[in-house]
């Protein structure tokens, strides 16, 4: 059997995080769904997303085939029932067709989706978590830590932690190898705490939980995290950092605040950065969807949803309720503007393609990495479209 996970037809509500990847690649908790659906079930799993997107991912192969919605983020009990569905039979729920299992000789594309029947239905009556819009993943990430923990640190053991750090409830402290914590305090009473391979805490930094700190990520002197906060790999935080998701390859190194946001790849936070998550009347925050092109309730509290290779310069004042798409860079004097659209440069121009990737090369070099072709493809693609 082979799974692939797909991107129903809500993907660009996910706006900007959806630009520039599968939803089956959002980091959610400690892991993405991918990656979850690969620890659970031992196998690859396949993804399944628009055309542009599709060469990021592998091929899958036909046959007897498990489609998920890659929207849906399942506990690992409810993944181990998906994975038992018979062939020809669908599971839906109240917002909708959730899996399906079906027997095919050719491959499939993304507006094919439209057109799949199936024989039985199965009735899904358990709570799930679906990301309607991007603001859904800093809003339920304690439970996606909690759940993501729980899967990948059964029957291990951790790393000793060194004893210059204090350590609260330490039975939900897990510690992957080759990672240095120094003269920190590790708070694990309000949730788990997980530190990823090769991860470095310097001295000073605290810590309650929910948390976790990606592989080969770090944490700066005095840095302060609240949960519930993830760091994916290859990250840097600094300064005062709470309920943010952090993709992966993205810098927030220095003082300033950062709250209730999601923030994308290759983006960096220029020092003294901060945002407002709170209005100062206390009221419902609302924040921009792209693609309902409306205004949405968040609830009291929204940061910013941040799109891949997007900067912000130094001191940046980034407004309650703010979506900056693909590759901006920020910058402006006094409280920011909620939107800025894919390739801004300031509030007002638009960022040259050529020197847009030429800079993405540039901030890849620093983590010893690349931009491939097929990403620059990507870009191409998402600049026409403006």
């Amino acid at each position: 059997m082979h799974i692939v996970l797909f991107d129903n037809k809500h993907r660009q509500k996910l706006y900007p995080l959806t630009q520039t990847r599968a939803v089956a690649d959002i980091r959610t908790g400690i892991l993405t769904n991918k990656e979850r659906w690969e620890y659970i079930s031992g196998t690859e799993v396949f993804v399944l997303t628009e055309d542009y997107l599709q060469p990021l991912y592998n091929d899958y192969v036909s046959g007897d085939i498990l489609l998920i919605d890659a929207s849906v983020i399942f506990n690992e009990e409810q993944a181990r029932k998906i994975l038992q569905i018979p062939s020809s039979y669908y599971v839906s729920y109240s917002k909708g067709f959730i899996a399906g299992r079906f027997t095919t000789n050719e491959k499939f594309d993304f507006a094919a989706l439209n057109n799949l029947s199936f024989d039985k239905l199965i009735n899904w009556k358990e709570e799930v978590t679906r990301l309607d819009y991007a603001w859904n993943i800093f809003q339920h990430n304690d439970a996606f830590i909690k759940n993501d923990f729980a899967l990948i640190t059964e029957g291990r053991k951790s790393q000793p932690i060194d004893a210059s750090n204090t350590v609260i409830n330490p039975d939900n402290v897990f510690v992957e190898d080759g990672a240095n914590i120094s003269c920190s305090v590790l708070n694990a009473s309000t949730g788990p705490i997980y530190i990823g391979k090769n991860a470095t805490i310097m001295e000073g930094c605290l810590i309650r939980g929910a948390f976790t700190l990606g592989e080969n990520s770090l944490l700066k002197m005095g840095t302060k995290i609240y949960g519930a906060t993830t760091l994916g790999p290859n990250c840097v935080g600094g300064g005062e950092i709470k309920n943010i998701v952090m993709q992966a390859n993205s810098n927030k190194a220095h003082d300033g605040y950062l709250g209730d946001s999601v923030i994308g790849e290759w983006c960096n936070f220029g020092a003294a950065t901060s945002n407002s998550n709170v209005k100062n009347t206390a009221g419902v925050v609302h924040i921009w969807n792209e693609a309902s092109k409306a205004q949405i309730a968040v609830g009291q509290k929204c940061g910013a949803i941040v799109g891949d290779y997007t900067k912000t310069a130094i001191n940046s004042s980034i407004n309650t309720g703010s979506v900056y798409g693909v590759c901006c860079n920020v910058f402006g004097a006094g409280l920011l503007p909620k939107q800025f659209n894919d390739f801004s440069w300031g509030a007002e121009d638009k960022y040259d393609l050529d020197k847009a990737i030429a800079d993405i090369e540039n901030w890849k070099k620093m983590k010893h990495q690349t931009l491939s072709e097929v990403e620059i493809n990507v870009l191409k693609y998402l600049y026409s479209s403006h």
